[in-house]
């Protein structure tokens, strides 16, 4: 079964010389008060940009984006 959904993304920019466990918990509660199923900790503060990219999910929706990525490991 294929899903099609319209995803919104919640983007969470920082500056910081590390992200903390306290900036995944501020944007998964982001998430679950706009009910959206995807968010992304972007810190600028890094040499590369691909170092400082943190994809979150909100526990609700995990398991139905799984299933449309075809990962089956959750």
């Amino acid at each position: 079964m294929i899903f099609w959904w319209k995803i919104t993304v919640i983007v969470e920019l920082k500056c910081v010389e590390a992200l903390l466990p306290i900036h995944k918990a501020q944007l998964l509660t982001y998430l679950r008060l706009a009910n959206k199923p995807l968010g992304l900790l972007l810190n600028f503060n890094v040499v590369h940009l691909r170092e400082g990219i943190k994809r979150v999910l909100n526990n609700k929706y995990r398991k139905a984006i799984a299933a449309a990525q075809g990962d089956n490991s959750i």
